[in-house]
């Protein structure tokens, strides 16, 4: 009844619109109206066997302890054959309340009806809006100019529950473009400082090869200091000089070296390169 009344009332509106010709009332009718009364029916089926599964879930579970518990009563005061009624009566409710949350997990009828109901919902709302120009019409001047974002609002409404019941299915190529190539140069650029700007273009080949040049004789240094190092140590230790004295002895000459080597560092990379570079930017 609900349904052929809400039918009767939008198909009755549809002809009082003042829309461009008689084949967008046709659509609105055929498509609109279809789909709302056809989410409707769809909402009521799922609702039916819904409430039913969850009816039998909810009364099971309140009669199986209490047959249950009964069982633990004084057998002088049971009916007799009580344990074995007991016994078919509690595996009957078991089995029922099972089969039914398994139908309901199985075809998803919760999901299903609580999503029919909010999809037939957002479709009737909808319509009012557009019926009464309100809403996201309400800047529309006549029924002609707010036809098509109607239709357009219906379509994704549409296109939303498709998506829902069949995840992953539905418009496999939306939003699917076509990935840029990825330019490590450019991205180079972004992450270097402002001062910086235009290092890269201005930085040849023989420039970095004099670089590496600079890194290998830094290396070096450090090689030969380190080889120092532990040639004076030894030294300590033959000498019987405690331990102690020799870590402190071996602490003072490697923060020596790290400052000589950090300073010469310095001087290799930033005064040969940045200074330069700083002066070409200016």
């Amino acid at each position: 009844m609900d349904e052929f009344t809400y039918k009767s009332q939008v198909l009755e509106i549809i002809d009082t619109l003042d829309l461009e010709s008689d084949t967008n009332k046709s659509i609105l009718k055929s498509r609109f109206v279809g789909e709302v009364l056809n989410y409707e029916k769809r909402r009521d089926d799922v609702k039916k066997y819904y409430n039913l599964f969850r009816f039998i879930v909810t009364t099971g579970s309140i009669l199986l302890p209490a047959i249950l518990s009964i069982g633990q009563m004084d057998p002088n005061k049971l009916p007799k054959n009580f344990d074995t009624l007991s016994y078919w009566t509690a595996w009957s409710i078991s089995l029922m309340v099972t089969a039914s949350n398994g139908f309901l997990q199985l075809f998803s009828l919760d999901k299903n009806y609580f999503e029919f109901a909010l999809t037939t919902e957002q479709l009737k709302t909808e319509g009012w809006q557009f019926f009464q120009l309100s809403g996201k019409y309400e800047d529309c001047e006549s029924h002609k100019e707010a036809y098509k974002s109607f239709n357009k609002s219906v379509e994704n409404i549409k296109r939303k529950q498709v998506e829902k019941e069949f995840p992953g299915k539905a418009d496999v190529n939306k939003n699917k473009k076509e990935k840029p190539k990825y330019n490590f140069q450019e991205e180079l650029k972004k992450q270097l400082p402002d001062k910086y700007e235009g290092y890269l273009e201005r930085t040849t080949e023989k420039d970095i090869e004099k670089n590496v040049e600079k890194v290998d004789e830094l290396s070096i240094l450090m090689s030969d200091k380190m080889e120092k190092l532990d040639g004076l140590v030894k030294l300590l230790e033959n000498k019987n000089i405690s331990e102690q004295k020799v870590d402190n002895v071996k602490g003072i000459l490697h923060e020596s070296i790290s400052e000589q080597v950090g300073e010469a560092a310095i001087e290799v990379l930033e005064k040969k390169n940045t200074v330069k570079d700083t002066k070409d930017t200016s």
